[in-house]
């Protein structure tokens, strides 16, 4: 007879055939080790937009304002990340962290913006 054992702590199985833990406990353990290392991605990931919508915020509290985009890098934030872009009409793009975003106009100056409703 085949003996089944719980993939977390190995203990004996009883019960259902495709039974795979012995516990909730064991499954989130498992799953949790599983799934750690690209947890770990992401959990940097979001923490690099959040830090960078946070600085936009920061330096844009009334909805539009034009600044030296050496203001936004002395503040740490990091140009490679952002969650959306949005492009008009007209070419221009508009970097978005999550609801807080930027523009260049020329290579040391930048607008930056809320997003407004109409913006998808």
């Amino acid at each position: 007879m085949d003996v089944r054992e719980c993939k977390e702590c190995k203990h004996k199985l009883s019960g259902r055939k495709d039974q795979k833990f012995c516990s909730d406990y064991c499954r989130n353990t498992f799953n949790n080790r599983l799934n750690e290392d690209a947890n770990a991605y992401v959990r940097r990931i979001n923490a690099i937009l959040r830090k960078n919508r946070r600085i936009l915020e920061k330096l844009n509290p009334n909805g539009k304002i034009s600044l030296n985009t050496l203001a936004l890098a002395e503040e740490g934030f990091n140009f490679h990340y952002y969650t959306n872009i949005f492009e008009t009409k007209t070419g221009k793009k508009y970097y978005f962290c999550y609801n807080q975003g930027y523009t260049k106009i020329g290579n040391d100056q930048c607008v930056l913006v809320w997003k407004e409703d109409y913006v998808k």
